[in-house]
Order: structure tokens, then C-alpha cells, then sequence
């Protein structure tokens, strides 16, 4: 479908046109009518499908046809990373209207804390924050909301894992109750249909690709010891010609490691965590988009909040405990209907891990061949093989079960 169908104002098409986009992606097709009619709307749809402009075209459709729009749209995110990158978009896609924005999270100087301020008494049009910032300017009465007429919630999944459900519902209370309520979720378990029930009014609801990776992602999997990691990586990141690769792995500590181990074999490489300055942040993800880093590493949090085009390789150097991560991880390369690579190192104790991964996304990953000089890989276990220990642990609860029919619940894998 061409964006041209949607009927936006003159100046916006222009500068959606400046960017090169031409045609909507299917959750734009779906959502961007509805928000337009000012329906409330709750939106499942996976990472890399064009979400951030579902939300951000209509609205700002309909914020140039307006007189009066000063603080008129809130978007709540959950790390300043996002509110970023949504800043960008909004600064790009306004070029040619007038439309201006404002970016609200911790972290900064109090120069940082003070401009924030002095924008917030002159009026903007869009405020795009994190909720811990945004609700001491809040309660400051320095921010007033009682005009707002569009909420957005981005990411709410995250926002509600990060433990921010008060500080959301704290910020609800300062917003007009007759207002348009649009949530964004890549996955929907019932705490975010909890949400939705409290703060939404009739909303539509789109489900679109639920957890399920894109197809342009090549997926493949490693079987190795932890002491091959490095060694194959190595191999693999001086052989092939990626030129953008992020690698998580899932512990801050590992990250600078891997940072340090990247740099010695000469790549172009930075370890990007939350012991960095904002400003030391800020600055690899700008080098990062600019060419001048080739590997960006880093946990969890980084799949979340970054939004760089043309990312070639995602390598999971540990494979995600949760398995909706695993979807946010390489949802980071093939996006907007591109394609990418996404590798994973699994070990040993990781293989349940991997295990329930593939049950997620319905299909078994490719296991690729462990180059022979590295050493020989951890053996998988054969399909429909059954473990001794499994047997032992079935005879130990029925005998369990004679005496007693409580069974302590296994512990969580690590």
C-alpha cells in the first residue's frame, strides 16, 4: 500500500518521501486508519515491522491540522535509548512541517535537567520519555498534560518487566481521562491485557506475527564449549564481510570482556552498558551508525532500544534465558523486510534454553558444523533418545507419590 493512499498532509508526505519510504509495512496498513479515526488501540507486532511509524504518522497527521498542540502527545518508552531513536524518526519525518519534540530521561547534567524545563514552559508538541524523569517534572508542576489528547505506550512489555506499572498508572493520574490511548507491545501476556484493560477505552486490537522472528533472518545455531566461543567468533567475524554486527551476551560483565577480547584482534569494535556515561553511550551508538564501529556488544537492554538500519549479523555469544528475547535479539537485523544473519553459541547447560526457543517459534534452528581445528563439539542429544537420569527421576517421584503427593516445582534454569 502507498503512503500516499492514507491521505497524509502535503508536508509530511514529503518528507516521509525524503526517506525513501514509499510503501506502508502491514502493521502500518492495519493500525494507521485506526488511529486516525482516534480509536484506542493495542498492538502486538514483532520488533523490525515498522511499528514506531505506525503510531508517529498518524499522529503527526493529525497534530498539523491543528492550531493549539502544545503538549499535546505523550510517548512513553522504556530506555532513553528508544526515546532517542523515536526522536530521531520524529525530526526526520517533520522536516518539512513544524512540528517539534522533546526528549525526557534521566541520566544528564542538571544543564540537561534545566533545558528540559525551559522547553517544557515554551510548549511542545510531542514529549517522547522515560517514566522515572518524566514524573519528577510532573510533580514539579513544571510539566502540565491537562491538554493532552494522545498517549502512546511503546514497548509496553518492557516497560512492565523493568517494573515501571506504577510509575505508568502514577502518570496516568495527571492525564485528561478523554484522550486517545495507543499501546505497542511486541508480545501480549496477560499483565499487558491487565494494562490495557485499566488505561484503554473499546480499544481495537491488531496481532500481527506474534513472536515469530522475520523471514529474512537466516538463523542458525553453534553447539560449542565455552572455550571455543572466542576462537569461532574470531574466526568467523575476520572471514566473513559483515559490516554492522551486534553481539549480546547476558551479563554486563561478559560485555566488557568481549569488548576488550574484540579490540586486541583488531576489530573495530565497543562494549555499549550502563557503567558508560550517557555521553560515552550516545557517542558509540553515533560512530555505530556511522560506520566507524563494525561490532557493537552488548546485553539485553541494547535490543530494546536500538534502531540501526542495515545490521548484517546478531551473534547471541550466550543464548537468552527468556525466549521472547531471543525474538528481540535478532529482530535487530532483517528489518523492514531485509535480510540478516543470526547466529548462537549454545553450551551445554544452554541447551534447554535453545530448547524452548524453538518451541516458540515453531521450527528447529540449523545446527552449522563446528570447524574441526577448534575441537570437538558438546553432543547434542538425539531426537527421541531418552536420558538415564530421566528414568531415575520418574521412579523418584513415584516413589514420592506414595507417601506424600507434593512435589517441589523445579528450579528455573539459570
Amino acid at each position: 500500500m502507498d503512503f500516499k493512499e492514507f491521505g497524509f498532509n502535503a508536508e509530511l508526505l514529503e518528507g516521509l518521501l525524503a526517506m525513501g519510504f514509499k510503501n506502508a509495512t502491514p502493521i502500518q496498513q492495519q493500525a494507521i486508519p485506526l488511529i486516525t479515526a482516534n480509536k484506542d488501540l493495542i498492538a502486538c507486532a514483532q520488533t523490525g515491522t515498522g511499528k514506531t511509524g505506525a503510531f508517529l504518522l498518524p499522529i503527526m497527521n493529525m497534530l498539523t491540522g491543528k492550531h493549539e498542540r502544545h503538549n499535546n502527545v505523550l510517548i512513553l518508552t522504556p530506555t532513553r535509548e528508544l526515546a532517542q531513536q523515536i526522536d530521531l524518526q520524529v525530526e526526520a519525518l517533520s522536516y518539512f512541517t513544524n512540528i517539534s519534540s522533546l526528549t525526557v530521561f534521566g541520566g544528564g547534567d542538571g544543564v540537561a535537567y534545566e533545558q528540559q524545563k525551559r522547553s517544557m514552559r515554551e510548549g511542545v508538541d510531542i514529549i517522547i520519555a522515560t517514566p522515572g524523569r518524566l514524573i519528577s517534572h510532573l510533580a514539579s508542576g513544571v510539566l502540565k498534560m491537562d491538554k493532552l489528547e494522545h498517549l502512546v505506550l511503546d514497548e509496553a512489555d518492557r516497560m512492565l518487566d523493568m517494573g515501571f506499572y506504577d510509575d505508568i498508572m502514577k502518570i496516568v493520574g495527571y492525564l485528561p481521562k478523554k484522550r486517545q490511548t495507543v499501546m505497542f507491545s511486541a508480545t501480549m501476556p496477560p499483565k499487558i491485557r491487565k494494562l490495557a484493560g485499566s488505561l484503554l477505552n473499546e480499544p481495537e486490537q491488531i496481532s500481527l506475527a506474534i513472536s515469530k522472528p522475520a523471514e529474512g533472518i537466516n538463523q542458525q545455531v553453534y553447539l560449542v564449549h565455552d572455550d571455543q566461543k572466542v576462537p569461532l567468533l574470531t574466526e568467523m567475524l575476520k572471514s566473513a564481510t559483515y559490516n554492522r554486527i551486534i553481539v549480546f551476551a547476558g551479563r554486563k560483565e561478559k560485555v566488557k570482556e568481549l569488548g576488550k577480547v574484540f579490540k586486541k584482534l583488531g576489530l573495530k569494535a565497543a562494549a555499549f552498558h550502563s557503567d558508560l556515561e550517557q555521553k560515552e553511550r550516545e557517542a558509540i551508538m553515533l560512530d555505530f551508525k556511522n560506520d566507524k564501529l563494525n561490532v557493537l556488544i552488548g546485553t539485553d537492554v541494547l535490543s530494546r532500544g536500538i534502531d540501526v538500519t542495515g545490521i548484517d549479523l546478531v551473534i547471541n555469544y550466550d543464548a537468552p534465558q527468556d525466549p521472547e528475547d531471543y525474538i528481540h535479539r535478532i529482530g535487530r537485523t532483517a528489518r523492514a523486510a531485509t535480510t540478516g544473519t543470526a547466529i548462537t553459541l549454545v553450551n551445554g547447560k544452554d541447551k534447554r534454553r535453545l530448547a524452548n526457543i524453538e518451541k516458540l517459534i515453531e521450527r528447529q534452528i540449523e545446527r552449522m558444523p563446528l570447524p574441526e581445528h577448534l575441537g570437538e563439539a558438546p553432543k547434542e542429544q538425539p531426537e527421541g533418545e531418552k536420558k538415564p537420569f530421566k528414568k531415575k527421576k520418574k521412579k523418584f517421584f513415584k516413589k514420592k507419590q506414595k507417601g506424600d503427593q507434593t512435589q517441589a516445582a523445579p528450579a528455573k534454569a539459570e
